[in-house]
């Protein structure tokens, strides 16, 4: 089976973003089938090619899937109006090569939405196989954010998105919520798989693994990290919030470590500094070995979001995942099945939306209740080996393109 795979954000491991579509892409190549996977340029990744671009677009083979780089330079601290249109321009690039490139089935991840696109015209023109996955349910969850709020264009999104599930042989969600949403769009269940993001045992954990601390963490503090976009969506004012309710007790034993990159990273930074808050570290984001070693030396994973309800059921957050497949405690400030799933396996701490003293009270249970803070921790990898080791999880992912292939 040739496949041909759209990922706008496409990373190897030696970026410092998510490498979910490059493991999926391995799995498949494991099992024997061919993967030709288009990519734009974005900031946090590494798509592992270094020659020059020729008519704004390089390829090559990188670990056996055969790259297409498009020169598309994307970066979470564009504007809307910069990220929409790098967004758009993609999209209608893929199309050449959905209509050029030799395939049996084309695969497309959002975000965004318009990552569909390709896949459409691969449907309607050439009667291709179509699967796509769904990382974030658009319009809702921008709608719900605030981020867009102009009727014509929620109603173009919307009707996007109806376009693309309709065209679609068959669905991927990474959440639970993500599948409801795209059922009560007339998708039948039987189409829809829900496969969420998943674990690297073989990064995170690992033995061989060097930790490090960032200066300023001291050996017996307490480090609670948060990995990931300092962007709207995330919320991190929660952060800064507790850090300056403990700095209010005087609580110098608990250093908050946010490191990554995003629109809101200079704001939050300029808020640390003026309200002294020494408790909190910045750091630039590094790649997936880097980033194991400073994990491995963490005491709690921060999975922080916005309190926005669609968030509850409707993400599947990269960070979770790695934090677990870490050993990590998750202290997590929004319900939802993430919260359900940390308080069934008693791996972390689940504290309310928008409450800096409940946020607070956990970090200090924990700076002194350390014997739990280890089982706690020792729960999480069970739960990282048991449910999302992401080696099981890409079986399902190639079995479900498998299974449509041979259908067509």
């Amino acid at each position: 089976m040739k496949v041909l795979y759209f990922h706008q954000h496409f990373s190897t491991p030696l970026g410092s973003t998510a490498i979910r579509s490059y493991q999926m892409a391995q799995k498949l190549i494991a099992r024997g089938h061919e993967v030709t996977l288009v990519c734009g340029s974005y900031a946090g990744g590494d798509t592992g090619l270094q020659g020059p671009f020729v008519k704004k677009k390089r390829r090559g083979r990188v670990n056996g899937i055969n790259v297409i780089e498009l020169s598309l330079q994307y970066s979470n601290n564009d504007n809307f109006i910069k990220r929409s249109f790098t967004f758009l321009t993609f999209s209608l690039r893929s199309i050449i090569f959905a209509l050029a490139e030799d395939y049996d089935l084309v695969f497309a991840t959002s975000t965004p939405l318009t990552a569909g696109i390709p896949g459409i015209f691969a449907k309607w023109i050439r009667n291709k196989p179509f699967i796509f996955e769904v990382r974030d349910l658009w319009p809702e969850l921008p709608k719900e954010m605030g981020v867009i709020t102009n009727p014509l264009v929620l109603g173009l999104m919307s009707a996007l998105e109806w376009i693309t599930y309709k065209s679609a042989k068959a669905l991927i969600a990474l959440a639970p919520g993500i599948a409801e949403g795209i059922c009560r769009r007339g998708i039948p269940p039987e189409k829809v798989a829900t496969i969420p993001n998943g674990c690297d045992l073989d990064i995170f954990g690992n033995k061989n693994i060097q930790p490090w601390r960032p200066k300023g963490v001291l050996p017996q503090d307490i480090m609670a990290i948060f990995t990931g976009t300092h962007g709207i969506a995330n919320g991190l004012d929660a952060v800064l919030n507790a850090a300056a309710e403990l700095k209010k007790r005087k609580n110098n034993f608990i250093k908050f470590v946010l490191i990554g990159q995003g629109k809101l990273k200079p704001t939050l930074m300029e808020r640390a500094q003026r309200e002294d808050l020494t408790n909190i570290i910045f750091l630039d984001p590094v790649n997936k070995t880097k980033l194991a070693g400073l994990l491995a030396a963490s005491d709690i994973g921060m999975q922080i979001l916005a309190n926005v309800p669609a968030f509850y059921y409707g993400t599947s957050p990269n960070k979770f995942f790695d934090y677990i497949a870490a050993g990590l405690p998750v202290l997590n400030n929004y319900p939802g099945w993430l919260a359900d799933l940390i308080k069934e396996h008693k791996c972390g701490f689940v504290v309310e939306p928008d409450n800096p003293i409940a946020f607070a009270n956990a970090l200090e249970y924990a700076h002194e209740h350390r014997d739990i803070l280890k089982r706690m921790g020792k729960a999480a990898r069970k739960l990282a080996e048991t449910k999302f080791d992401r080696d099981k999880l890409s079986d399902q992912f190639v079995h479900w393109l498998e299974y449509h292939c041979k259908k067509c």
